[in-house]
């Protein structure tokens, strides 16, 4: 079972270290290798959150994740997307990027530096609304229920999340706007590209997110409709009529098909780009090249799509029911994380270890939620 989940990690791994010292030699091998520790260390929520989505995706959206969604989370978000920054940014064709990433490493650093905020400020926005989202919605089981409990109460207010996180932004471009101000204004448009980008952030959400979400309740009415109409279904002789209301063996009704599994898909990829954000900012304390970074990152990126799968296929989510909402409550904390940035430097050692916390912390409450109810001591539905 790991084997055959893991195999395309394993084999990109081989084939990416080889290219590296190929490329520039052992001391490259050794790079890449500590760059893809560091991309699975800060995207580990990211695994538990795209399989809490993943496991309500039919089979065939499952492999298109890790196909497609491979090539868009390895090629797309670790290679062309640092380039394309640099060429808006500073406002350069996409080949000169190219050019300027190959011949003058330094020059390209500084260029992806400077675009960090409007970077920070799309994906903090983005990620903060999947924390709000989640934390305002009301949920049988609950982790730390003297937070959720009021949050959840909260949450019946319509809109609170997107209010919130627009007091956030406001609050952050306010901030630049003000340290660009006492600093002579050198950085004024700052605040202004801060406030765009996230607002761009806060809308990719709700558009994406708002689709998805469409699409699924307009598949789970159809599901509705058609289990109506065979609750009395009419059989043939020797036929059965299979597990879930449906004859002839039929999808199951909770497998997120069409539409609503494109816009899932959309979804997943937006997330992983936010949560890649912080990995190649974090890459280039490690390297300015961007092909040992797109190595490192790729492989990482590999193991973390391998891993969302092998949480889908084993149930561990189901198992271990707190891991969920470790993941959102680090996903919370590097949202902070990459908003605070904006403005000022936080190691990403800090980083990776409050995400790692975080879901190890949750993983250890469930281990202990299972073993009450198996001693009798707690019914499944317990929420403490």
């Amino acid at each position: 079972m790991v084997l055959k989940t893991f195999g395309w990690a394993f084999g990109f791994t081989a084939l990416g270290l080889a290219a590296a010292v190929f490329y520039d030699g052992w001391a490259a091998l050794g790079v890449v290798a500590i760059l893809t520790v560091l991309e699975v260390s800060l995207s580990f929520d990211n695994a538990v959150i795209n399989a809490g989505i993943l496991k309500r995706m039919s089979a065939f959206w499952q492999k298109i994740f890790l196909t497609i969604g491979v090539l868009i989370a390895v090629f797309g978000m670790r290679l062309v997307f640092p380039v394309l920054i640099v060429a808006i940014t500073a406002k350069l064709s996409p080949v000169k990027a190219v050019q300027l990433a190959v011949n003058d490493k330094d020059r390209y650093q500084q260029l992806v530096t400077d675009a960090h905020p409007s970077i920070a400020a799309f994906g903090g926005m983005f990620l903060l609304m999947i924390f709000l989202s989640f934390i305002f919605e009301e949920r049988d089981i609950k982790w730390l229920g003297w937070i959720e409990r009021p949050l959840a109460r909260l949450g019946q207010f319509e809109m609170l999340s997107v209010c919130l996180a627009l007091i956030v932004l406001l609050i952050a471009s306010m901030t630049v706007a003000t340290n660009a101000h006492q600093h002579g204004g050198a950085h004024a448009d700052k605040a202004q590209t801060v406030l765009t980008a996230g607002l761009a952030g806060l809308i990719t959400y709700l558009l994406v997110g708002g689709l998805s979400s469409f699409f699924e309740n307009r598949l789970a009415e159809e599901a509705d409709a058609e289990a109506e109409a065979q609750v009395i279904p009419q059989r043939e002789p020797g036929k059965e009529t299979a597990p879930g209301g449906r004859g002839n063996g039929g999808p199951s009704i909770g497998a997120v098909t069409g539409k609503a599994a494109f816009f899932m898909f959309l979804y997943l990829e937006v997330i992983d780009a936010s949560f890649s954000f912080d990995g190649v900012i974090g890459a280039f304390a490690i390297t300015n090249d961007i092909v040992l970074m797109a190595l490192g990152l790729g492989i990482g990126a590999m193991y973390v799509r391998s891993l969302t799968v092998y949480l889908v296929r084993q149930g561990t989510l189901d198992d271990y029911v707190y891991l969920e909402h470790g993941a959102h409550y680090a996903i919370g904390a590097l949202a902070v994380i990459l908003i605070i940035t904006i403005q000022f430097q936080i190691s990403e050692i800090i980083t990776g270890l409050i995400g790692v916390v975080l879901i190890g912390w949750s993983f250890w409450s469930s281990v202990l939620r299972n073993r009450r109810i198996a001693a009798g001591e707690a019914r499944p539905s317990d929420m403490a």
